[in-house]
């Protein structure tokens, strides 16, 4: 009755994607690229017949932020095994738009909307050997259509919680679901204890493969054009993934720290937002760069996407969006640069890197801006020395997830 339930939601959903694109640009964007599926379908036919003896691997990921956390495996993978075809979908056009050019992958388009008919003739197509969903992704007929094909399902970075349906005495089409992959490289031991409840084996407690990511990014970390004229010698604050919550905070903040630099990265470009954002503090726009100079502020907010990790290796200080509003965003790469981490005290408890951090005295959860002063304030020399050093400690401790989950797929 369930699956029934599903498959009739997921038809509807199919018939009525045209009105889809009406509900504005992101839903646009995803429409436009559920048309480019049969193309994409179309070079894998062509590439299969020129190349009857190599293998697809397929990566999921829903959007920008599980492309990070398959970002690792899927490099690593590509290095020992550069004779094997990586196919890389997403789900939402977050991911897409930013990573449809990425290199290290031979094809790349979106999931295809999960029907029955549509899911098989994809992965027919596909034929993937391997196809490794990152985190959250379990779409019912996408993993029968693969489990049909005999491709070996393998999940990564994987987080359950016990509310979740697999886990529910009604559960029953949704844990089957769990039994169709060959094996879940989870997060934490929470996760594990949750799969011991059903009774499935097939585990390994790996760690969050975004500690991997941001070790890499620290080790190859480049310059960013124009930034160190920006910020010159003085203490830097870099803003990361800032929603309009955030901005209610920082802008005082910022207007009564006029000794301090602020660099800030927007969660989403709207230009009207960014305008006002701007005007109210003086500030100029990374766009705004010309001849290898920016123009003298105290605040530059940076209109391009791409930069956020890389900008982190300039700041004294971080503050990471999002916990005011829907849910905190990457902290990984502010704590690999050793700086004190400040964001919104209401949504980060799911995140356990957040809570990590907090408990090794580096992240510290903010109320308001009365708050937010009175820790700031309180910082000094010996405090930021140990923050450094508890902060690069605490990645280093939970790196090595991609290693555990590399050898596993070397032995398929």
């Amino acid at each position: 009755m369930v699956g029934f339930g599903y498959n009739l939601f997921i038809f509807l959903v199919d018939k009525l994607i045209y009105f889809v694109q009406f509900f504005g640009p992101k839903a646009k964007l995803f429409v436009e690229g559920q048309k480019q599926i049969p193309a994409i379908l179309a070079n894998i036919k062509t590439w299969r017949e020129q190349n009857p003896d190599r293998e697809i691997i397929w990566f999921h990921c829903a959007s920008l932020g599980e492309f990070e956390q398959g970002r690792p495996v899927l490099e690593a993978f590509r290095s020992q095994n550069p004779n094997v075809s990586i196919l890389l979908t997403f789900f939402s056009p977050s991911g897409y738009e930013i990573r449809k050019n990425y290199p290290l992958a031979d094809f790349i388009c979106y999931l295809p909307i999960d029907t029955k008919s549509k899911a098989e003739h994809f992965v027919k197509m596909v034929n993937p050997k391997i196809a490794v969903f990152v985190k959250y992704e379990f779409w019912p007929n996408t993993i029968k259509a693969l489990r049909s094909n005999d491709t070996k399902l393998i999940g990564i970075s994987v987080i359950l919680r016990e509310g979740q349906a697999f886990f529910k005495p009604w559960g029953g089409y949704f844990k089957e679901l769990l039994f169709s992959f060959e094996h879940l490289f989870v997060q934490n031991t929470a996760t594990a204890g949750l799969l011991e409840t059903i009774d499935y084996q097939s585990y390994t407690v790996a760690g969050d493969t975004r500690f991997d990511r941001v070790l890499d990014n620290l080790a190859k970390i480049q310059p960013i054009a124009g930034m160190a004229d920006f910020v010159k010698h003085d203490p830097v604050f870099v803003v990361g993934s800032a929603w309009p919550e955030d901005m209610q905070v920082l802008i005082p903040f910022a207007l009564s720290h006029p000794q301090i630099k602020f660099i800030i990265a927007p969660h989403e470009l709207h230009e009207t937002q960014i305008k006002t954002w701007a005007k109210e503090l003086s500030a100029i726009k990374y766009s705004d760069f010309k001849d290898k100079k920016l123009p003298e502020a105290q605040v530059l907010i940076i209109d391009s996407i791409g930069l956020l990790s890389s900008l982190y290796q300039y700041a004294h200080f971080a503050f990471v969006g999002g916990s005011f509003g829907k849910g905190l965003h990457n902290i990984l790469e502010a704590a690999v640069f050793g700086v004190p981490i400040f964001f919104g005290d209401r949504r980060y408890h799911k995140f356990e890197e957040a809570k990590g951090l907090i408990d090794s005295k580096v992240a510290s959860p903010i109320k308001d801006l009365s708050e937010f002063v009175e820790i700031f304030e309180g910082l000094d020399l010996e405090k930021l020395k140990s923050v450094k050093k508890a902060s690069k400690d605490f990645v280093k401790s939970q790196s090595g997830a991609t290693y555990t989950i590399i050898k596993f797929l070397a032995k398929i």
